[in-house]
This record gives C-alpha cells, sequence and structure tokens, in this order.
C-alpha cells in the first residue's frame, strides 16, 4: 500500500514554498543579489525546507537541531565541506529573515535556528612521500645541466628545510648560511625565522652555486633560484618542477611543493623530533597546526602494526 502521508514529501510545503518566494524576491530586488546567488539560495534553502517536508516538521518549528541533521545528512552523502559551510550560512539567513519579517518562529526552547552554524570541517590528514620516494624525486633531475642542478637544490631545500614555496621563491643569496646550516626566512605574515637544512641540502645547494647559478646569472641578481633569463625563479615554476621531477621519479601520487613540507614534517615527528621544534621550523603560529602530524605519524604506525599482525595470523593459518 502506497503512502501518502507528508513524511513521503521532497517537496517543500505549500506555505514553506511560499515563504522561500517571498525571501527570494527579497534577496533579488532589496539586496540585488546576482541570479547565480538567488540560485544557490534557492537550492540551499530549498533543500532543506524539503528535508522538513519527510519528516512532517512545519518551517517555522524548526530549530537548531534539525538544521543539523540536515547538514550531517547531506555531509553523509558526500557533499564537500566548503558547500555545507555555505548551506549553513543561507539557511541562517534565511530564518534571520523571517524573524525580521516577524514570522513566528517556534522551535523546541533554546533549540532557535538563528544559533545554527555550519559544522567543524574534518580534518584530512595530509599526503606525504616514503623517505625512498623523496630520495627518488630529489635524484629525479638531472646533475649535468644547470637547470637540473638548480631544480636538484630547490626540491633538496623543500623537503630538507620545509619551507613553503613562496618562501623558497623569495630566498636571497644572503638569506643562505652554510656555516650555521640555515635560511634567514620570511614566512606568512612577513615573520621571519630560521629555517634549518642539512648535508644532503647544503651538498645540493653547493653544487647549484658553483656549477650552475653562474650559468644562469644575468646581472646582480640577488635572487638564490634563477631561470633560464637569469631573473627570480617564480613559485609557479617550482609548482612545474615538483611535478615534473615526481612524473621522472615513478611517483603515483601527483606531487607538488606542500607535499614535500607535508613530507618534511611527518618525516621530523617520526624521528622523535620534538613538536615545538618542528613548529618552529615550519613557521606556525600555533601547535595546534603542527599537531596534525602527530596524527599521521599515529595513523601511519597503526597502519604498519595492523599489516604486521595480518601477516603473523596469516602464518599462523598456514601452520594449522
Amino acid at each position: 500500500m502506497q503512502d501518502s502521508t507528508a513524511a513521503r514529501r521532497r517537496e517543500p510545503a505549500p506555505e514553506a514554498r511560499a515563504a522561500l518566494d517571498r525571501y527570494l524576491d527579497y534577496i533579488a530586488h532589496v539586496r540585488r543579489r546576482s541570479e547565480h546567488t538567488v540560485r544557490n539560495y534557492r537550492g540551499d534553502v530549498g533543500a532543506f525546507l524539503a528535508f522538513l517536508g519527510t519528516i512532517d516538521i512545519p518551517f517555522d518549528e524548526a530549530g537548531r537541531k534539525l538544521g543539523r541533521a540536515h547538514l550531517a545528512e547531506i555531509r553523509a552523502a558526500g557533499v564537500a565541506d566548503s558547500s555545507i559551510k555555505r548551506r549553513a550560512t543561507t539557511i541562517a539567513a534565511f530564518y534571520r529573515w523571517l524573524d525580521r519579517e516577524g514570522v513566528p518562529l517556534n522551535p523546541e526552547p533554546g533549540d532557535s535556528m538563528l544559533r545554527l552554524r555550519h559544522p567543524k570541517a574534518v580534518k584530512r590528514l595530509p599526503h606525504f612521500l616514503s623517505t625512498s620516494e623523496a630520495a627518488a624525486l630529489v635524484e629525479a633531475p638531472s646533475d649535468r645541466t644547470p637547470a637540473g642542478l638548480r631544480d636538484r637544490a630547490i626540491l633538496e631545500v623543500l623537503y630538507g628545510a620545509g619551507l613553503r614555496v613562496s618562501e623558497a621563491a623569495s630566498l636571497d643569496m644572503r638569506d643562505v648560511d652554510f656555516a650555521n646550516l640555515q635560511f634567514h626566512v620570511t614566512g606568512k605574515g612577513d615573520r621571519s625565522r630560521i629555517a634549518l637544512f642539512g648535508q644532503p641540502a647544503a651538498e645540493a645547494l653547493r653544487a647549484y652555486l658553483d656549477q650552475a647559478r653562474p650559468e644562469l646569472a644575468n646581472g646582480a641578481e640577488a635572487a638564490l633560484f634563477l631561470n633560464p633569463s637569469g631573473g627570480r625563479l617564480t613559485a609557479r615554476s617550482i609548482q612545474r618542477i615538483a611535478r615534473r621531477s615526481g612524473i621522472q621519479a615513478g611517483i603515483s601520487q601527483s606531487v607538488y611543493p606542500h607535499l614535500l613540507r607535508h613530507s618534511f614534517a611527518t618525516h621530523m615527528i617520526d624521528g622523535d623530533a620534538d613538536l615545538r621544534v618542528v613548529q618552529h621550523l615550519l613557521g606556525h603560529s600555533s601547535a595546534d597546526t603542527t599537531q596534525i602530524y602527530t596524527a599521521v605519524g599515529h595513523h601511519r604506525r597503526e597502519a604498519v602494526i595492523s599489516s604486521a599482525l595480518n601477516r603473523a595470523r596469516d602464518a599462523e593459518a598456514r601452520e594449522e
């Protein structure tokens, strides 16, 4: 027997649709929003009102709990966090307008839709290279051409010092301190810090400076990394170098400069480096930002342990 109750509705109830139409008219003609914005509001708010229709809840009785339930439902369906944030904003804006228009809103006490906030985005663990992949990557460019030596030095700096691509591109000759194996880096917000590098990066830099940079230099350019015309190498060019080198090294995932920064941090944490030290080297203003790499290390160790246990179980099963 077919159920014809309101719980089966997939469209907003008539009174909800009328309220939405009035709101869209206000958005279009009073706020003068674009057709694209009005279309987004129609889709976002309309989907929530249709959701209320499936559970037979009048739009003026809906509260924050139902708003959050709707957002959780669409997140489970695979909607991107950015879209979920937009939907939360548009739904809350609709209810604020209703409130200003004097429409009686009657949710449960303390459950006002006016307090709807978008859920925090799910923190995804950053991707990173294995140590063997990192080694293959930095060795991918030729060591027999000026451009190849430069590219090797760039990759060693990105991986060995954990620099952002903008920081690597902005390095000047005066920023390199071989005596102390460190860079003077200007990071986000023009904050200065010291970034350390190891012997592999030092050797690659020396090879580049001795054998390649003189071939690329054209005048008194202060930049450390130069393009074929003798000017400063751009961040976009460094991105292309990383991607091309990843392909040459046979790395299955797409390689980009920030992947090397993630790899630097992950390998430091794996090597039991102090979190505060890694925070300083990366130039993070908060340890909370750096904390994600401890989760990467924990997740990685869990995978290793799980794999070892599975192999042990398989061996025991064969012996039986």
